[in-house]
């Protein structure tokens, strides 16, 4: 725990807080009934600045829930990025309930199992305990600040359906900018890149240069074949991809293991100093809008003929994007696989 204090005490802040609202305080001890569908369920829904549309319907209770998991991470000094983890987690597991059942003897906001040592039943119920116990865990990953959310959710709660958190990323997201008060309710752009121009297709006539190492054009077709389809936040295909999930899958096709992340894979292979030195199946990388020049957190793949497939960003689909410009401008780091 990084503040050191017992896990009483950071309950006790917790609870003690003027949002607990009596409707979310009760979940603990009422836990499915305190869902009646008699209690006023305001809408959520909003579009962010990319035209990608998050919505649900969440009532009171929900709501005060999604509070309490954002408060705990507050309460521990942990950055914002935890508090969108734990809250789209927890809508996964329960829709934000505190359920008194689940899977086995699974239960709560998180469908934490007492015989998998996260507490007891009525420690579990309590949602302020509940997440704090998914905060332990999720600190003890390895770079999960940096992980997709679908990554760092699956280390923590191994689940039989990782991808499904990647729903709820949008809505998490607004929870919590909205509990910091730092946004007005709607999301902005929560993709690892930028905003793109260019095509879901191959220009006519496209080949790659005689001697292209087959590898590489297996690497490059697996990533054509992946045009158009959605960007996805921790998306390994095959329905959707984030930027570095089509990097490693395309790779892997061609029998070539590459880390999961940006962060990672940029490590990987030789480094290539110039941009006038590059060969088709150079990654690219460049900061992105979640990393930096000397951890950047965006990937691309380049193709040859002066143009790079990518998956760019929430609300761009998986495209070919002309090197000049953005890539030519933006790139701080080439690694030749």
């Amino acid at each position: 725990m990084s503040t050191g204090r017992p896990l009483q005490a950071l309950i006790a802040v917790v609870l003690a807080a003027p949002f607990a609202l009596a409707a979310g305080v009760a979940m603990a001890a009422e836990g499915s009934r305190a869902l009646s569908p008699t209690v006023p369920a305001p809408i959520i829904n909003c579009v962010s600045a990319t035209g990608n549309a998050a919505a649900a319907t969440l009532t009171a209770s929900q709501e005060a829930n999604a509070r309490i998991i954002y408060e705990v991470a507050v309460s521990m000094n942990l950055p914002g990025r935890a508090a969108v983890v734990a809250i789209a987690t927890a809508m996964q597991e329960s829709r934000l309930q505190d359920l008194p059942y689940g899977d086995a003897d699974s239960l709560g906001l998180f469908q934490q199992r007492p015989s998998q040592g996260w507490g007891t039943p009525a420690q579990l119920l309590n949602p302020a305990y509940a997440a704090t116990a998914f905060y332990e865990a999720l600190i003890q990953v390895p770079g999960w600040q940096h992980l997709p959310l679908t990554v760092a959710a699956q280390d923590v709660q191994h689940s039989a359906y990782p991808a499904a958190y990647a729903q709820w990323q949008n809505l998490a997201t607004m929870l919590a900018d909205k509990f910091s008060g730092t946004a007005s309710g709607c999301l902005t752009d929560n993709g690892a890149g930028v905003r793109a121009s260019g095509s879901t297709r191959l220009p006519a006539g496209f080949s790659l240069p005689a001697g292209t190492p087959q590898a590489i054009q297996i690497a490059i077709s697996y990533a054509a074949d992946q045009l158009g389809k959605p960007y996805i936040w921790g998306g390994t295909g095959p329905d959707g991809y984030d930027c570095s999930g089509l990097v490693m899958m395309a790779y892997r096709a061609a029998g070539i293991s590459l880390p999961r992340t940006t962060f990672q894979q940029v490590l990987a292979g030789t480094a290539v100093y110039s941009l006038s030195r590059l060969q088709p199946g150079d990654l690219l990388f460049t900061a992105g809008s979640d990393g930096t020049a000397t951890d950047p957190g965006h990937v691309g793949i380049f193709i040859g003929s002066g143009l790079v497939i990518s998956a760019p960003q929430t609300g761009d689909p998986v495209m070919v994007t002309p090197l000049a410009g953005y890539w030519a401008q933006q790139t701080v780091a080439i690694r030749r696989v």
